[in-house]
């Protein structure tokens, strides 16, 4: 468990972001372009940029300052590796560690000798997931790491997450727009509007009882003409 009693991020003495958090397994902060998601993230992997204040207080049995406590899934993995080395030197564990990596994540260890470019979108996130958990994390911090993806990739993806997190036992915090895909990963959901949480509790509840009325409007935009999966 993590609990962030406190992140202020300011600009200026304007506060851009003010929000506290807990994670026991597996939380996703949702909101729109600008709500703050994406500078909550920099801040925990200490990221900000140079003019950005920020004050992080939190709870934990690990520390986030270390960082292989942390490990990071970006937006889109055809970016996030350099094309133009081969997979295998991208890794800086042992190679019995990238072996067990690969064969966690379902990849064939042939492909080490490959370059990025020669990989398909769901081969690279995989690829991306298992550099993140090198180290054995503590926490995992998504980011949007569906949206590069085809819908029948992005749903293996997230059950590969999913089974990886059970047997690596690392936290989640995911961050995203698409609530279809927070819903298929994550137990509780934070809803982040203007650098505020304005709705907070169990997914399923939230989803199907929201009191919000930011957090309905994103609910109509996710699953307008269709139910939610149960």
């Amino acid at each position: 468990m993590i609990e962030i009693q406190k992140l202020v991020i300011r600009l200026q003495n304007k506060k851009l972001v003010d929000i506290s958090f807990k994670i026991d397994s597996s939380l996703a902060l949702i909101g729109q372009s600008g709500s703050g998601k994406s500078l909550t993230l920099k801040a925990l992997l200490n990221m900000l940029p140079k003019n950005m204040e920020c004050e992080l207080e939190y709870k934990s049995d690990f520390d986030l300052i270390v960082g292989s406590s942390i490990g990071f899934v970006p937006q889109n993995p055809f970016t996030a590796l350099s094309p133009l080395t081969k997979i295998k030197k991208q890794f800086f564990s042992k190679e019995e560690r990238v072996y067990e990596l690969f064969d966690a994540v379902g990849l064939s260890c042939d492909l080490l000798e490959s370059f990025p470019p020669e990989l398909s979108g769901g081969q690279l996130q995989r690829v991306v997931i298992a550099m993140a958990l090198e180290k054995h994390p503590k926490l995992l911090l998504l980011d949007e790491p569906t949206t590069a993806l085809d819908p029948e990739t992005k749903f293996v993806i997230l059950k590969l997450l999913k089974d990886l997190q059970k047997k690596e036992n690392f936290l989640m915090l995911f961050v995203t727009h698409d609530i279809l895909s927070a819903q298929e990963i994550s137990k509780d959901v934070c809803v982040i509007k203007n650098g505020k949480i304005v709705e907070h509790g169990d997914m399923l509840e939230v989803i199907n009882s929201p009191k919000n009325e930011y957090t309905k409007i994103l609910i109509e935009a996710n699953f307008a003409n269709r139910n939610f999966r149960q």
